[in-house]
C-alpha cells in the first residue's frame, strides 16, 4: 500500500477547509438579473403594469411566454380613472413585440361588473387594454409607477 506523503494531506485538508469555509465573493453569481419590472420596461412598457410585490418570474424569450409569481391576491386602484383591479397569486401571458397578449390573472371592475383584461398593446404614447373585443386606451404615463397592494405595505 503506497503512503501518501502528509504534505499532500495537509495541502489537501487546507483546500477543502479554506473552500468551503469562506464564503463567496459574490453572493449573486448573476448580479445583473432583470427584473419583471425591467422587462417590462425594455419591451416599452411602462413598469406600473405590475404591482410592487412580484416575488419571481419566467419569460421564455423564443416564445414570449410569462408567468409572474405575485405570491398573494393583490388589489390595486388604476389610474386615471380609479377602476379596482385585482391581480391573481399568479398572472400568466405572452410578451410579444408591443404587446401582452393571452393576458390571464388581471381583473378590472368597470360598469359594476368584473371583466378580465385578455391584452395591453402599445400605441405610441398610449396603452390599449383589451377586455374581449372591448378596448379602451389610457397614456401610459398614468403607469409609470409601480403601485403597492392596498391592504399591504410597501417595502421600499
Amino acid at each position: 500500500m503506497a503512503k501518501i506523503p502528509l504534505f499532500f494531506v495537509s495541502l489537501l485538508l487546507l483546500f477543502f477547509f479554506s473552500s468551503s469555509a469562506i464564503p463567496s465573493q459574490n453572493p449573486n453569481p448573476n448580479p445583473t438579473a432583470l427584473t419583471a419590472h425591467d422587462e417590462l420596461k425594455n419591451n416599452g412598457f411602462p413598469i406600473g403594469l405590475l404591482p410592487t410585490n412580484v416575488l419571481d418570474y419566467s419569460l421564455n424569450r423564443t416564445s414570449g411566454d410569462f408567468s409572474v409569481n405575485l405570491g398573494d391576491l393583490c388589489k390595486i386602484t388604476l389610474p386615471p380613472d380609479n377602476y379596482l383591479a385585482t391581480y391573481s397569486k399568479k398572472v400568466t401571458g405572452k410578451l410579444v413585440e408591443g404587446r401582452i397578449a393571452d393576458l390571464d390573472g388581471i381583473r378590472v371592475r368597470a360598469f359594476f361588473q368584473w371583466w378580465s383584461i385578455t391584452g395591453i398593446r402599445l400605441s405610441g404614447e398610449n396603452l390599449v387594454f383589451e377586455v374581449g373585443m372591448v378596448t379602451a386606451k389610457y397614456a401610459s404615463k398614468n403607469f409609470d409607477e409601480s403601485p403597492a397592494c392596498e391592504g399591504q405595505r410597501s417595502s421600499s
